[in-house]
């Protein structure tokens, strides 16, 4: 049992819950302190479905994206949803707007839309489904369409890609998460070469010859599973830097080594523990989708949560 020292303002945080009946969820790629106050921790799929359980809660602080926090808002129109850093925007879900989606279905008509959840809600309700990095493959498996467009990131559609046999077309051209565009051959062969015993994990944001070269690609859930099961003692870790900071929490005995140092997602990092103070007494910075948005995401939102059980 890992026992936890709290800071002053980590206590005073976990005073202000209980005061305002909130709940606390966080990313997997929030910095140490913040992952230590929050009620619950996952990657997309996770956060999605913990959403959906939240019954008696008057307030939600979401530590993650504007993507997530508006995917929270979908799922929970009722709750009064905050953000503690309202510049916390992710940039591969600004990569594919509402107008896009559309000239892409005009052009291919008989395709149906696969969107990953990192994207706006904007966004969403022109898809037929979403999907995550945990379940893409079987989202686009469960649909009768044999042509897929799928988007914004384009290394998680070439990864559903080679696993299936139907069309996938990425939207829009070169969408990408910076952090995971990072890595490259030579950090695999680095990292490789200094930790040969090591079993190498990636997650599927990243580029195809890094995908290759690994042992798995798996989502950062996915990834604390693997590591959690396998008889290997040493792991290095092609994702996030702060994911390696949960997995310690969580599985002190094994050794973890990041595939990339420099893999920072700056936005995520916005959160500080003074801003979720602010945003739990405050109950800033509100996320609003508009309601028919929401409305038509919460079908495409709903329908890849119940592929997903």
């Amino acid at each position: 049992m890992v026992i936890l020292m709290l800071n002053k303002l980590q206590k005073e945080i976990i005073s202000l819950k209980e005061e305002k009946n909130a709940i606390i969820l966080a990313h997997n790629y929030q910095p140490k302190e913040i992952q230590e106050v929050a009620d619950f921790l996952g990657d997309s799929l996770e956060l999605c479905i913990k959403a959906t359980e939240i019954k008696d809660k008057d307030l939600v602080v979401f530590c993650g994206v504007d993507f997530m926090a508006e995917t929270a808002y979908i799922l929970n129109p009722d709750k009064k949803i905050v953000i503690p850093n309202k510049e916390a925007e992710c940039p591969m879900a600004h990569m594919l707007n509402a107008e896009e989606i559309r000239e892409a279905k005009k052009k291919h008509p008989d395709a149906a839309v696969v969107l990953y959840v990192n994207s706006l809600a904007t966004a969403k309700a022109e898809a037929d489904i979403l999907c995550t990095s945990s379940n893409a493959l079987k989202v686009v498996e469960s649909l009768k369409e044999d042509k897929i467009l799928f988007g914004p990131d384009n290394n998680l559609a070439n990864f559903v890609a080679k696993q299936t046999k139907k069309e996938i077309i990425p939207i829009p051209e070169g969408g990408h998460c910076y952090v995971h565009k990072m890595f490259h051959i030579g950090d695999v062969t680095f990292k490789k070469e200094k930790y040969p015993n090591a079993e190498l994990i990636v997650h599927p944001e990243c580029n195809m010859d890094v995908q290759e070269l690994a042992d798995h690609v798996l989502s950062t859930g996915g990834m604390i599973n693997q590591v959690k099961n396998s008889e290997s003692e040493e792991f290095i870790i092609g994702t996030e830097v702060d994911l390696i900071t949960r997995i310690i929490r969580e599985i002190p005995e094994k050794k973890y080594y990041s595939l990339l140092d420099e893999a920072i997602c700056k936005t995520m990092k916005l959160h500080t523990l003074e801003k979720v103070k602010n945003s739990l007494e405050n109950e800033k910075y509100e996320i609003l989708v508009d309601g028919e948005i929401a409305k038509k995401s919460l079908k495409s939102v709903e329908r890849m949560i119940e592929v997903s059980k």
